[in-house]
């Protein structure tokens, strides 16, 4: 049984598979409580129905081939392992976004970890150390990029962020720097290609790529997207 947030229907608005039409399933809970996080209601306040894998499976089921299983933190939970062998089962592709915090041996083509920058850390003092001293879990991230296919996507609000994820990546050792990822914190195409822009040139300079938000473009800041 897992807490599901949300299941729907679009493209992947985001990284290397961008532009794929996607069913994603949003589980909801998470050990982490970014200040500015997009989906508080899988997260800061988690909500929505305990189901069963058949009845997730049920609810999923489309002809788009690729699934996307997200969060909050769906790697924080036991069930997430029989739900991705059922769905590979199926014959789907999977995605699975994480924070990286957790390792863990399931059916995955595409693992799209996305380690927290201290820009993460929340305002709530009862969260705040918490989140700090589980936001970055580099064994766990050597491991995931190691065992899977994989993309390193840093949430970035200004270069100021860029040392920071220049110390993250060699603390893990050699990564190829075309599964780096810099994507402009926001929750609005202004402010996304304001500061898309000014991490152009820093991009550029480590062969990272810039990753947009389509669905930010395409619906605005709205659920189900």
């Amino acid at each position: 049984m897992l807490r599901i947030a949300e299941i729907f229907t679009s493209i992947q608005g985001e990284g290397m598979w961008l532009g794929v039409p996607s069913v994603f399933i949003r589980v909801s809970g998470c050990n982490l409580r970014c200040k500015w996080c997009d989906t508080p209601y899988a997260s800061w306040n988690p909500e929505g129905p305990v189901m069963s894998i058949p009845d997730i499976l049920a609810a999923a089921n489309s002809n788009v081939n690729h699934v996307v299983l997200t969060g909050g933190e769906p790697m924080l939970f036991d069930e997430i392992v029989p739900l991705a062998m059922a769905l590979k089962n199926a014959g789907k592709t999977i995605t699975i976004e994480t924070a990286g915090t957790v390792y863990r041996d399931l059916p995955c083509d595409l693992i799209s970890i996305s380690p927290k920058l201290a820009n993460s850390t929340p305002t709530d003092t009862a969260w705040a150390d918490r989140h700090d001293d589980v936001r970055w879990q580099p064994l766990v991230v050597r491991d995931l990029i190691h065992e899977y296919p994989y993309q390193l996507k840093f949430v970035v609000q200004s270069p100021d962020d860029i040392p920071e994820i220049d110390l993250m990546l060699e603390e893990i050792g050699p990564v190829d720097p075309q599964r780096v990822m810099l994507m402009a914190e926001g929750r609005d195409s202004v402010v996304l290609n304001e500061r898309s822009n000014s991490l152009l040139e820093h991009a550029v300079a480590r062969n990272w790529r810039l990753s947009p938000r389509w669905q930010i473009d395409l619906f605005g800041d709205t659920r189900g997207t």
